[in-house]
């Protein structure tokens, strides 16, 4: 066995416990966070079911942002929906055998990575041409683009520059869940695409993608519009109140 292949081996192991530990951790802090004012963004649904529906189309449509900024929700929506394709399509080297709905999903997940790097580049060139976007975005913001690019790129440039062996990436990935290691490709482009998921997995829990599982614990989308009906009281003040 290489010792690439046991460094990559040890380095997803430690990136698969970080990404699941720190995102445990921070939605445990999101749910015990007090929510003192009743504040939804108005117009807000005033029963509980308009208030999934709500957050439904938020997670699925985008619906603030479309009603914000239609090229914005363009990128993003794009961006997006073709991360969910290509993460979908890459199940295959997890499991085996591989479903017929991950089989047939194939083709649509490759071009899905040209969409994917599209709505990237559309939401990096914003924040030099907006104005007011330039204004506020950090140095992680580019950084964190930059970093998801280059994913795209180096996952495209696998498919359709470089190609690698598939059946080594499959068994090493295999052969990490079953703790029985497999040696691991030695191409550039799949090592480079490695470290780069790598990294992602390391910094997701304290980064600014945690706007993911963010959104179901923002009060102005998860509360519903009754402050006449019900008096809204956080948790730490009925105990202060007990």
């Amino acid at each position: 066995m290489s010792f690439l292949t046991i460094v990559y081996a040890l380095l997803f192991y430690a990136a698969t416990a970080i990404l699941t530990l720190g995102l445990a951790y921070r939605i445990a802090v999101f749910a015990k966070t007090p929510a003192p004012l009743k504040i939804p963004t108005t117009p807000a649904p005033v029963t509980r079911t308009g208030v999934v529906l709500r957050l439904f189309r938020e997670v699925a449509f985008f619906e603030s942002l479309f009603k914000g900024s239609k090229w914005t929700w363009i990128f993003s929506w794009m961006f997006h929906l073709g991360l969910l394709l290509v993460l979908v399509r890459h199940v295959r080297y997890f499991v085996d055998p591989v479903p017929m709905p991950l089989v047939l999903i194939q083709p649509f997940g490759v071009y899905a990575g040209f969409a994917m790097v599209a709505g990237l580049a559309g939401l990096w060139a914003r924040r030099f041409l907006v104005d007011r976007v330039r204004y506020i975005s950090a140095p992680s913001d580019h950084l964190m683009l930059l970093l998801l690019l280059l994913i795209g790129f180096s996952g495209l440039m696998m498919k359709f520059v470089s190609h690698t062996d598939i059946v080594m990436v499959k068994q090493f990935f295999r052969g990490l869940i079953e703790f029985d290691w497999h040696n691991l490709p030695l191409d550039f482009p799949l090592i480079v695409h490695l470290t780069l998921v790598a990294t992602l997995m390391i910094i997701f829990p304290f980064s600014k993608l945690l706007h993911a599982p963010g959104v179901f614990f923002s009060p102005t989308r998860n509360q519903v519009d009754n402050p006449r009906e019900k008096r809204h009281i956080a948790r730490w003040a009925k105990k202060l109140e007990e």
